[in-house]
């Protein structure tokens, strides 16, 4: 009997395309591996069992499987995105139970493509923050149970990392992708503005894109194409592409720890080895970035959490908000971030490709960190993953991708970032660096 826990997106597509195994084969056995490991990580807020077994007989019963990109994969959805007959709680307890009438853009898209949802994943209240944890669940990383998955999609992020689904759909509005693909060890892709719909709702003013968490290039390219509606684009040579490779942390005062700056080294050497132009080079960062980071990031908050119960948030994100809110319209207006591209932009003239650790250290402990003060919760994020909110201001492409391991062997990882329309060109690097220093699938916690 094959065991489908822990293939690929692409590997189960193209079994069910050759009727070498259903639907329901496959999305019962990635049930029963949820129900099995979820205990330990904590990635779903709710599972949909006896649905996603009745969705996987309706998708097999579809006669145009070659036409479906996803048939048959059993997919997770971040709990900010709405799936028809779920509550969307957003990870807190002033939000509504009443189940959504229709999904999200992104979920009908997955769900055209002959994906099967099999439950919704935990999240920080209101995503706001780099862990995963609150009243509603806390989300573990599958290498290192002791630590946070990172967040705010550390929920789907835990659950691709332990083998429960495939591939999982998630957000990033300040690098909340690419922070827990970064420490579970996972491929992720923040698209650039405009690459897949928002679908309406909050989108912390035009930062949030929506995007694929995979084991592999392959999946997150394959499941890119279906969220943004096209086809996966063909992978380029290397040629002249010109990489800039930096160590240095955006923000004043926070530090890139070894393990981190070794994996960045060990990429840009596995890229010029595989013919790319490799230079050390830092973006022109300019000294009020933590500021402008920090507005955005507590604006965002404010916005989401206007027109709900503050009795009802926890402290940490009451005070986020309330700090954010004098902001609200000054980032509406977008200036700051228009500001920033200017600066940022003669940079990747001369560049293609800019090249950087994923995170300065790796993820805290998983615990209550919602139970906490907010200044610890401020310091614990921004000392962590200093480097993913520059790219939502300005809006590009941005990635992680594994690259090494920490010395509790949990995985390292690094970040690509290109100019608008570049995200083939950065699953194409991303591609280069898998084959030359391939990474296990998923923690070994059979």
């Amino acid at each position: 009997m094959t065991n489908w826990a822990g293939r690929t997106a692409a590997e189960i597509s193209a079994a069910v395309r050759e009727k070498r195994v259903t639907p329901r084969e496959v999305v019962a056995e990635h049930l029963d591996r949820i129900e099995r490991l979820d205990g330990r990580v904590g990635a779903f807020r709710a599972v949909r069992a006896e649905a996603a077994l009745a969705e996987a007989d309706e998708v097999a019963a579809r006669g145009d499987f070659a036409e479906l990109p996803l048939v048959g994969v059993p997919v997770a959805v971040k709990d900010n995105l709405a799936v028809r007959g779920e509550s969307t709680r957003v990870g807190s307890a002033a939000t509504s139970d009443t189940p959504a009438a229709q999904d999200h853009v992104t979920v009908a898209r997955l769900r055209a493509a002959g994906a099967v949802v099999v439950g919704l994943t935990n999240v920080p209240e209101l995503c706001a923050f780099g862990t995963t944890d609150g009243v509603l669940g806390t989300a573990r990383n599958p290498w290192d149970q002791a630590r946070s998955a990172g967040g705010s999609s550390g929920g789907s992020a835990a659950a691709v990392a332990a083998g429960m689904v495939p591939v999982a759909l998630g957000n990033d509005g300040m690098g909340s992708l690419r922070i827990p693909a970064a420490n579970c060890g996972l491929v992720t892709i923040k698209p650039g503005r405009g690459v897949v719909p928002t679908g309406g709702g909050g989108n912390w003013f035009g930062m949030a894109e929506h995007g694929p968490l995979a084991t592999t290039v392959e999946d997150a390219r394959l499941m890119l194409s279906v969220l943004a509606g096209t086809a996966p684009a063909p992978r380029s040579e290397p040629g002249t592409l010109r990489v800039a490779v930096s160590l240095r942390s955006p923000l004043a005062g926070v530090a890139v720890s070894r393990p981190y700056a070794a994996a960045a080294r060990e990429a840009a050497g596995l890229l010029m080895r595989a013919g790319y132009q490799v230079r050390r080079a830092d973006p022109p960062y300019p000294l009020s970035l933590a500021t402008t980071s920090l507005i955005h990031w507590t604006a965002g908050t404010a916005a989401e959490a206007q027109p709900l119960d503050p009795r009802l948030l926890t402290r940490r994100t009451r005070v986020h908000a309330r700090i954010g809110r004098p902001f609200v319209a000054t980032v509406r207006s977008g200036a700051s971030r228009e500001k920033l591209r200017r600066r940022l932009e003669p940079f990747f003239t001369e560049y293609d490709v800019l090249l950087t650790p994923a995170l300065a250290r790796r993820s805290p402990k998983a615990g209550p960190w919602h139970e906490r003060g907010w200044l610890s919760n401020l310091l614990a994020n921004t000392n962590y993953s200093p480097l993913t909110p520059p790219w939502n201001l300005t809006g590009w492409p941005a990635m992680a991708v594994p690259c090494g391991t920490l010395p509790s062997g949990a995985p390292c990882a690094v970040q690509l970032v290109g100019r608008p329309g570049s995200e083939s060109q950065l699953l194409d690097v991303a591609g280069r660096l898998e084959e030359r220093n391939p990474w296990r699938r998923t923690a070994p916690m059979d």
